[in-house]
């Protein structure tokens, strides 16, 4: 979609607050769906398959699960796995539900939630298979690295196992440095440090319904390489009793957020880079509610961003009427120290935003912010059709940007019309090459 085709059409009053700065960095370029065809430069891991998953049972209705992974390193240098130290991977697994669409009355326009996280796998042996994502080249390491081309395999149960499971938040997944020794996770000997989800919010409708696991590596040399945007893959896992069964293929390099997109092709996706640091990546639907009003429902994953994110702000008209606003986070638990507090939302006609938002860091570091490997959801109801526009994602640390900028689609335009004289017709004797 070029400009000429988005600027036309109804302005919201003012700029988003989280947008109005000039120094906007608008939708990356750089697409963590899609893994260069040759080797990068330097140790490159990436989730390669999610084979499968464990079921630790339940406690006080919310049930616990780890995921299997197999990695495999595709860059052109070995990967450090050295074990007791901080110079080996760490696994991060996590469980989503897509809602599907439905057209009948009441509309369900459909979504993505995240369900449920874990603590981290620490890596610590390298069994550097060959043959099962290209040619092993056995590294000069041995075990305490992951040769190019080599694969590793960590078991479900392996990657629930509670004393090798450490905090997120002594991690920094853009330059992969985190603290060793880890903590370890506290709470009952079924839940502490494993995918914990409420048991009420796993169903068996396939109709309705679609599971999705995923798996995130983050390791100091595969970040300090620049290879830090491809370590999400997700898979579909069906509901047996309580069981989670894997289904289909592994998408490698590819978030869960994708999921929502191939279930209803309406999602769009969009990839923003913070500037010198890490990834977010929002999905978006506007759907009619039949009624003379529109549903918007968006969705941000921070898949590396150690800034984090505080806001989430969307334009809207000075005679908008919002309502049915919503937010979803996912909890932390174990003995992560951060804040559960919901995001407060601002629906400021006046302004031209409706907004989401948590404490900046000054005010409280531990705040619900959204950081890494997370998924936060936001939605609302208005009385005017959806045109594309800028929303803001506020940063929650200093150290870069205040706030990122990415298309969507929402209730105004927040874009300055260019050449709206005479564009049109062709007719251009009027334009200057002078900004008034």
């Amino acid at each position: 979609m070029t400009m000429k085709q988005v600027v036309f059409g109804r302005r919201s009053k003012a700029l988003p607050l989280a947008i109005a700065a000039v120094s906007l960095l608008v939708s990356g370029t750089v697409s963590a769906a899609d893994p260069e065809g040759g080797p990068a430069g330097g140790p490159d891991v990436v989730v390669f398959e999610l084979p499968s998953t464990y079921d630790w049972g339940a406690s006080g209705g919310v049930r616990a699960y780890s995921v299997g992974t197999t990695s495999c390193n595709r860059g052109d240098t070995p990967l450090s796995w050295i074990s007791s130290s901080n110079q080996h991977p760490v696994i991060a697994q996590n469980l989503y539900r897509v809602t599907l669409p439905d057209a009948n009355p009441p509309v369900e326009h459909g979504k993505i939630e995240m369900l449920g996280m874990s603590w981290l796998k620490h890596g610590f042996l390298s069994l550097n298979q060959n043959g099962v994502c290209g040619t092993c080249t056995q590294p000069p390491m041995g075990g305490s690295q992951l040769g190019v081309g080599c694969s590793d395999p960590y078991s479900a149960s392996l990657n629930g196992s509670q004393s090798g499971l450490g905090p997120r938040s002594e991690v920094n997944a853009f330059t992969g440095y985190f603290v060793y020794p880890h903590l370890v996770p506290t709470g009952t000997p079924v839940l502490a440090g494993r995918i914990q989800v409420r048991e009420s919010e796993v169903i068996n409708d396939p109709a309705s319904f679609g599971y999705f696991v995923e798996g995130q590596y983050v390791s100091p040399d595969d970040a300090v390489a620049g290879n830090g945007m491809n370590n999400a893959s997700h898979r579909q896992v069906t509901v047996s009793g309580t069981n989670l069964n894997t289904t289909g293929a592994t998408f490698e390099g590819m978030p869960a957020i994708y999921a929502w997109q191939a279930a209803d092709p309406a999602v769009t996706i969009r990839e923003v880079i913070v500037p010198n640091e890490g990834l977010f990546i929002v999905g978006y639907k506007a759907g009619d509610n039949g009624d003379g009003t529109w549903h918007y429902q968006y969705s941000v994953f921070n898949l590396n961003s150690d800034l984090s994110g505080r806001s989430f702000s969307v334009p809207i008209l000075a005679d908008s009427v919002i309502t049915n606003t919503g937010f979803r986070d996912v909890d932390y638990h174990s003995g992560e120290p951060y804040d559960l507090t919901d995001w407060v939302v601002d629906v400021n006609p006046a302004a031209g935003f409706v907004s989401w938002s948590t404490d900046n860091f000054a005010t409280n570091p531990n705040a619900n912010a959204l950081r890494w490997s997370t998924m936060y959801n936001f939605s609302f109801d208005a009385d005017s059709p959806p045109q594309i526009a800028l929303a803001g994602i506020g940063m929650f640390k200093t150290g870069g940007p205040s706030s990122v900028a990415v298309y969507v689609e929402a209730p105004a335009t927040n874009l300055i019309p260019l050449f709206a004289d005479g564009f049109e017709s062709g007719d251009t004797s009027g334009w200057s090459s002078f900004v008034p």
